[in-house]
């Protein structure tokens, strides 16, 4: 049934102005706004009818709370923040009667193309709830889709320099004069500045951790793929945007993956993965199913931890990078771990330390400057750790943290809080809490959930001895954080 057909239900009242959600869209158009929205919605797997007029109508408080479909999209488009945050009302007052409970909303779309033959514009998006408050699920006929194009227009007209600034992780700026001058394909200018992206993200993250950039990272990467629908001058220039978009998605991927979002990252590995097989880049497809790998371990996958190294394994041994291939055995060796299949774990770690020790070369891939001794260290640790090997865990977890390059605090934050766990979990409270101590002063500069959820449990674990030397500093200290820093 078309939304104009229900809106006879709505009670009166008066429309309350969302100031919030007009704040949120900022300098960009009502057009550009929506085309953002789309976008956000196909990283997800959603497909939502969002144009200028529908931002308008929520802008003017027409809509006071936005369908399922629409949630999940601004949700993901404003990580942390809740409807309410953005300046809706709650669904059960829209509705009058109580939300749906979670497990029966309405479950994420497998991404699929927008609109394909046969299909009807106007129709409701398949998760629809059909809310008679909710009334703008059908498309005006006079409707121009020209603002379907205002994101690409703004890139590909603005040059090198406009790009560059686009694709930093703080954010994306559009050009809204952009959206009338002619298209022009994308040349070496845009590809650098793609590349550079991509290593300032990185750069971030080894410094501060994944929680304060992910929320910024989605823009960049909607702009690097407006790159590539654009096209390139040469082909050498293709496969360097499509390398770079690839690299891209997958650090955007690990952000989210850090900071806890794994449904996120997931969706970004597999949309590097694809474009590494479309584009026949065996350096790109070994980086996903890497971080594929590392994803399904703390996911809880282990097998397909396995399975996925394994894959990278068979892909990367054509790079001639021995470095790599150490990188990817302990991927699997992890796997193993959670498994608990000692003999397995043992085998990849053997395998991990002797391709190591063969030394670094040029074909060692730019991405895996991070990969030192301390990360073989580190995720030893992790491995025994996950076996139940506490004192062997804490040995490793502590050496990783001593050889880490104070540059990237992140890691050092990350090694320290495992080291202070094994430690814990191992029976030596006292030494566990001057390890949780070093981490919780590290926490002003790094922002990670994979590290709070961390100190969480090791404060789980020191309780029952918070009268020992130095533990009841540490539990006072962790108590005292926000509570979104309290994971766990």
């Amino acid at each position: 049934m078309a939304s104009s057909m229900v809106t006879s239900s709505q009670p009166d009242r008066p429309a309350r102005p969302n100031a919030v959600f007009r704040q949120l869209r900022g300098r960009h158009s009502p057009a550009e706004f929506a085309a953002l929205v789309r976008r956000a919605a196909r990283e997800i797997g959603e497909r939502v009818s969002c144009d200028a007029r529908y931002v308008g109508r929520v802008e003017a408080g027409e809509i006071r709370c936005p369908n399922y479909a629409y949630e999940r999209v601004f949700l993901h488009m404003f990580p942390g923040r809740t409807l309410a945050d953005l300046g809706f009302a709650p669904r059960a007052s829209v509705r009058g009667r109580g939300a749906r409970p979670a497990e029966e909303a309405p479950p994420s779309r497998i991404a699929s193309p927008a609109y394909t033959a046969g299909e009807t514009r106007g129709a409701f998006e398949p998760y629809d709830t059909q809310d008679p408050y909710d009334t703008d699920e059908t498309h005006d006929p006079h409707e121009n889709h020209e603002e379907s194009d205002v994101l690409r227009r703004a890139f590909m007209t603005g040059g090198g320099a406009t790009v560059a600034a686009a694709l930093g992780p703080f954010g994306l700026t559009i050009d809204a004069a952009a959206a009338d001058r002619p298209l022009r394909r994308v040349g070496s200018g845009e590809a650098a500045a793609l590349e550079e992206a991509v290593r300032r993200i990185r750069l971030l993250d080894d410094r501060h951790g994944a929680d304060g950039l992910y929320r910024h990272a989605a823009a960049p990467l909607r702009a690097a793929y407006e790159l590539l629908d654009a096209g390139a001058t040469r082909q050498t220039t293709a496969d360097r945007l499509h390398s770079g978009a690839g690299e891209l998605a997958i650090s955007v991927g690990w952000l989210a993956h850090d900071s806890g979002r794994f449904d996120d990252a997931r969706s970004h590995y597999a949309e590097a993965l694809a474009t590494a097989r479309m584009t026949s880049d065996p350096g790109l497809e070994a980086h996903a199913f890497c971080n594929t790998a590392f994803l399904a371990r703390d996911a809880g996958r282990p097998r397909e931890a396995v399975r996925a190294a394994q894959a990278a394994q068979r892909v990367g041994r054509e790079l001639g990078s021995a470095r790599l291939m150490s990188l990817l055995a302990l991927r699997e060796a992890g796997g193993w771990a959670g498994l608990a299949d000692r003999t397995g774990c043992e085998q990849a770690l053997a395998r991990a330390q002797a391709l190591y020790e063969r030394g670094r070369s040029d074909a060692d891939p730019e991405w895996m400057s991070f990969y030192g001794e301390a990360e073989l260290e580190g995720l030893e640790a992790q491995c025994w750790s996950t076996l139940g090997d506490w004192p062997r865990a804490a040995r490793h977890a502590r050496r990783a943290a001593q050889l880490q390059d104070p540059h990237f605090t992140r890691n050092i934050a990350l090694y320290t809080a495992e080291l202070a766990d094994d430690l814990a979990r191992g029976g030596r409270p006292d030494e566990a809490a001057l390890a949780g101590v070093r981490v919780l002063d590290l926490l002003g500069q790094v922002q990670s959930s994979r590290i709070q959820t961390m100190l969480a449990g090791t404060a789980r674990v020191l309780l029952p001895h918070r009268r020992a030397s130095g533990v009841s500093e540490f539990l006072e200290r962790h108590s005292t954080l926000p509570r979104g820093m309290r994971r766990g």
